[in-house]
């Protein structure tokens, strides 16, 4: 009984063991395939308990969520001539684990063929573009375009690609001191543009201004002129109205006017008594 008993432990174990290679799970996030005797057989597993011929069968399981493939960056030749250098990056899944498995058989498999395919759409798409029109305006449209195309011809690699982007676009660095200086020259070239027309504005404004002065000073010239002939034309008019009024009087006092300026103080004179300017004193 002893034996007998010990057999049967030993048999109950071994069940058990053939029983837990009997049966695998694949986890939320996964995916997995069968092998046996080295070729897959049809036929995916999702997330759940499944179970599989122990030694004979083989599981593998893939990624099933979103992966970003980050890639080299890389020279390319723009429509005008101009070498790029683009670093990509890549969001791909596996859609199709059995032909994934047979054509790439991993994700390093996966990323290699994705470089090729990604770069040589990268390299017609931005063939077809100005170095400005990808740098400023049509990027996102080039990207789209890639995107699509490359996924066309990632679906025969079990290869979904779910989008395809530009994270940097630089010139190379022999280039970067050239167009730098041509930006420099370039940016030189417009402010001793604009200096010159603020130049040619400011002498516009200095001569207007001038111009203006000129006029406001000559009507001011012919106005005082106007005024200062109104008023001796006035103070005539006064002086022979008081000539014709008194006549003594008016010599008198023209008289008196006329001592008031010549005889200032210190004044000396050498003149005959019997002069006509000395009529009203004598």
């Amino acid at each position: 009984m002893k034996i007998k008993g010990k057999i049967g432990i030993i048999v109950g174990l071994i069940i058990i063991f053939v029983a837990s290679l009997s049966v695998f799970t694949v986890d939320q996030t996964q995916q997995a395939i069968v092998i046996q005797l080295g070729k897959p057989l049809k036929g995916i597993y999702g997330p759940g308990l499944h179970f599989k011929v122990p030694f004979i069968q083989q599981v593998i399981q893939f990624e099933g969520r979103i992966l970003v493939y980050d890639a080299t960056p890389t020279e390319i030749l723009t429509k005008d001539k101009k070498n790029l250098v683009v670093d990509n990056y890549t969001k791909w899944s596996i859609a199709d684990p059995l032909k994934f498995y047979t054509t790439v058989r991993n994700e390093n498999g996966a990323q290699s063929r994705l470089d090729d395919i990604v770069y040589a759409q990268l390299r017609v798409e931005l063939g077809q573009h100005d170095l400005s029109d990808i740098v400023s305006t049509t990027r996102g449209d080039i990207m789209t375009k890639v995107s699509k195309e490359a996924a066309v011809r990632a679906k025969e690699y079990g290869i979904d690609v779910v989008d395809v982007r530009i994270k940097r676009a630089d010139l190379p660095e022999q280039n970067e001191k050239h167009v730098f200086g041509r930006m420099k020259a370039e940016r030189e070239r417009q402010a001793k543009q604009y200096r010159s027309e603020g130049e040619e504005e400011s002498k516009k404004i200095t001569a207007k201004a001038d111009m203006e002065r000129t006029i406001i000073l000559a009507e001011a010239y012919k106005q005082s002129e106007q005024m200062k002939g109104e008023g001796d034309a006035k103070a005539v008019k006064i002086y022979a109205d008081a000539y014709q009024k008194d006549v003594e009087f008016y010599e008198f006092n023209r008289s008196l006017e006329a001592y008031k300026k010549a005889l200032k103080e210190g004044t000396k004179l050498i003149i005959n008594a019997d002069s006509e300017f000395f009529k009203f004193i004598n």
